[in-house]
């Protein structure tokens, strides 16, 4: 037996702006002495030579007089057919005029037009495939799974994407854990985030036993001599469409308006600059700062806000017990307080790997970084790389799940009551707080990267190369910018 709704369920559903579509299943005579607006008149003896009037993922709700047999029968018919979220008015036309406004709502359940396996396949697709970085991966899921399979609503897309940008972790691996969450709760969410992030994890192990094994080979110095100034370029791209982004742009109206923000902004980056290091506690600090000034919360002393829980010979398996334990600490550190966009964390990364446990070189981190560019999947995945060159396999699995962890916490645990959360104004100043001081620090540490990197003419034309193709060609992706530069690496090497 199909779902019985109210005129108030209708309504809510309306709001939602489902694809809802109200049928009157009576004849021609009844629907013109009275119906429920909206409605289109299709007699039950005639819906089967009209199905090509509705669409798989539409609403349907059938109405006669009283909601009884025959709406109930045509629900049923539809829903056979393969309209699996058909129902019918309680109440019929009878009930539509009669029933108050402040009738209770009990939510509808709209059932899935697709299966969790379709949506898996989907998200590993998008892991091996989807290049571009965080923003264009974002676009892709709203392109396949809103537009075109119309598998996901606008509305509840925009609640995930609203949800990514409030919690810590990379944009594109928590929207796609949340759309995985909207229709198969928990098991939806752990296996799509597993299936986009697993492929380019095994990406850059591969890529990482590569580097152990030929690292020290002059012809793979001479690739990384040239990528490596080309990710200062593009570190400096994004650096700067983040502070546009997040802080406010460069105009002297918007940096008024905004001017505590820009402060916390320029304090991280002169605080990351002098120390050389990630400082969480001043972090926590900006957003503490801003929300008491902009949105203090009512009783701060009883905040009701959610507690976030929070192979031998190629250095396979070599690994320390007491490295580990470091790694997961240091990478869950890293992943619960990066706010934004993928490029974000590279602060927390330079201060903790390089500067703090000197794990590895100035070169190898930034040869991680642009293993991050040329691979497809959440930009972030780059920690894997890192870990593997630590601590060998087992190092790039405790980084990952480490980095990762947080992210998808902070993404399953709020997604249930996350429409009441995301209107506090307090955990949106809070947020906004941090993202200021966490991109300072990344411009802080794209300044320190570059002073070590930027060795020679080539390296600061390359550099300067990287920047004005991501300015004055339309839609280049920075794997193409990084190809191009181990090219030229490869060829100055060669010559000189």
């Amino acid at each position: 037996m199909r779902k019985p709704v109210s005129k108030k369920e209708l309504a809510e559903l309306t709001d939602k702006r489902m694809p809802v579509k109200l049928i009157d299943i009576r004849s021609a005579d009844e629907y013109n002495k009275k119906h429920v607006p909206d409605t289109v008149n299709i007699p039950a003896e005639q819906l089967e030579h009209n199905m090509n009037c509705f669409a798989k993922d539409d609403v349907i709700v059938c109405i006669c007089n009283h909601g009884k047999e025959r709406s109930q029968q045509a629900a049923e018919y539809l829903f056979n057919s393969g309209f699996i979220n058909t129902h019918y008015l309680v109440g019929g036309t009878s009930a539509w005029y009669e029933e108050p406004d402040n009738a209770p709502v009990v939510p509808i359940a709209i059932k899935p037009t697709y299966t969790l396996r379709q949506l898996v396949f989907y998200f590993l697709k998008l892991g091996y495939a989807g290049f571009g970085g965080p923003v264009a991966l974002v676009g892709y899921m709203h392109r396949d799974l809103v537009e075109k399979n119309k598998w996901i609503s606008e509305e509840e897309y925009k609640e995930g994407l609203a949800l990514a940008q409030l919690a810590p972790g990379p944009l594109a691996a928590q929207l796609g854990i949340y759309l995985g969450f909207v229709h198969y709760g928990v098991i939806g969410a752990t296996l799509c985030g597993l299936a986009f992030v697993i492929p380019s994890f095994i990406m850059v192990v591969l890529i990482g036993i590569a580097y152990k094994m030929y690292g020290g080979l002059p012809w793979m110095q001479a690739v990384f001599y040239g990528v490596g100034a080309a990710v200062i370029g593009i570190i400096t791209m994004s650096s700067y469409k983040l502070t546009a982004k997040s802080v406010s742009k460069f105009k002297p109206g918007a940096i008024k308006k905004n001017w505590l923000l820009w402060f916390f902004y320029l304090v991280g980056a002169a605080i990351t600059i002098i120390t050389q290091r990630e400082e969480v506690l001043l972090f926590v600090t900006a957003g503490l700062l801003y929300m008491i000034i902009k949105a203090p919360p009512r009783w701060m002393h009883k905040s009701k806000a959610v507690n976030s829980i929070f192979l031998l010979d190629i250095g396979f398996w070599s690994y320390d017990t007491s490295t580990l334990g470091k790694i997961a600490i240091f990478f869950t550190k890293a992943g619960a307080f990066v706010f934004g966009s993928g490029l974000a964390i590279v602060p927390f990364l330079h201060g903790g790997v390089v500067t703090e446990n000197h794990w590895l070189t100035e070169n190898q981190f930034l040869d991680a970084v642009a293993v991050a560019m040329i691979t497809p999947g959440p930009v972030v995945i780059t920690v894997g790389f890192i870990g593997y060159l630590v601590g060998g396999f087992p190092g790039a699995c405790v980084a990952a799940l480490a980095t990762f962890l947080p992210c998808y916490l902070f993404t399953v645990i709020p997604a249930p009551y996350f429409k009441k959360i995301a209107k506090n104004t307090s955990i949106k100043a809070f947020v906004d707080g941090i993202t200021a001081a966490v991109i300072g620090a990344l411009v802080g540490s794209v300044i320190i990267i570059a002073t070590r990197s930027i060795i020679d003419i080539p390296t600061a034309l390359i550099a300067i190369a990287s920047v004005l193709a991501l300015i004055y060609v339309k839609k280049i992706q920075e794997p193409y910018i990084i190809l191009v530069a181990a090219v030229i690496g490869l060829v100055l090497k060669t010559l000189l």
